[in-house]
C-alpha cells in the first residue's frame, strides 16, 4: 500500500465528525480485532475526491469484529446491543455490528454465494466485491490510525471500480456498479 495514498486516506477520515465519533466510541467499547469498513471509508474518499459533503450516501457504519470463542447469533446480539447502547440517535440506528467469525454461517443463503470461514476481520475486507471497495480503518488507543487497504488503494484514490481479483463476477457485481455510478458518476469500470 502506498504510504502517501495511506496519509492521504487517513486525513480524509480525520476530517469526517461523524466517523471519528463512531471510531473512538467502538474503540472504547473495546471490541477484539475491529475495523470500520465498507461505505463508510470508501465513500469519504469519494466524497473528498469529488467535491461533495463527507457524509453524502453514508447510509451506515459497518464495524466487523472477530470473536471466535462463540459464533452464536445470541452471543453477537450481546455486542450488537452494547455498542447500539453506546450511540445516541441517528448514529445508534446507522452502526452496524457483524462478528466476521460468523459470517460463513449465513452468507450463502443471503448472498447465494459460498464463503469459508473467515480467520480475522482483515481477512473479510479481502473479500469485498470490488477492490475499492476493500479498505478497512481502526482508531488505535494511542490515537493512530490502522487502514487495511489488501488491494492497496489506488483503484480508490483514481475513482475506478474494478471486481475483486480473487472473487471475479462476484453475484449482483453489476448491480454494486451501477448503484455507485449512480451516486458518484465520476467513477469509471475496470476489468
Amino acid at each position: 500500500m502506498s504510504l502517501d495514498l495511506a496519509q492521504r486516506l487517513e486525513a480524509i477520515l480525520r476530517a469526517a465528525p461523524s466517523l471519528m465519533t463512531v471510531m473512538r466510541k467502538v474503540r472504547d467499547l473495546g471490541l477484539p480485532d475491529w475495523l470500520i469498513f465498507s461505505g463508510a471509508i470508501y465513500q469519504r474518499v469519494l466524497n473528498h475526491l469529488t467535491g461533495r459533503d463527507p457524509d453524502f450516501g453514508i447510509k451506515d457504519y459497518d464495524v466487523g469484529y472477530f470473536d471466535p470463542s462463540d459464533i452464536s447469533y445470541e452471543a453477537e446480539d450481546v455486542v450488537i446491543r452494547r455498542v447500539a447502547a453506546a450511540f445516541v440517535p441517528p448514529l445508534r440506528e446507522m452502526v452496524e455490528v457483524r462478528n466476521q467469525a460468523r459470517v460463513h454461517l449465513w452468507f450463502e443463503s443471503h448472498f447465494g454465494e459460498p464463503y469459508a470461514p473467515l480467520t480475522s476481520t482483515a481477512e473479510a475486507v479481502g473479500r469485498f466485491t470490488c477492490t475499492m471497495f476493500a479498505v478497512g480503518a481502526r482508531l488505535e488507543p494511542d490515537d493512530a490510525m490502522t487502514i487495511v487497504a489488501p488491494f492497496g488503494l489506488e483503484d480508490l484514490f483514481a475513482l475506478r471500480l474494478r471486481p475483486n481479483p480473487t472473487r471475479g463476477e462476484a453475484r449482483g457485481l453489476a448491480l454494486t456498479m451501477e448503484n455507485a455510478r449512480r451516486r458518484w458518476p465520476e467513477l469509471t469500470v475496470a476489468r
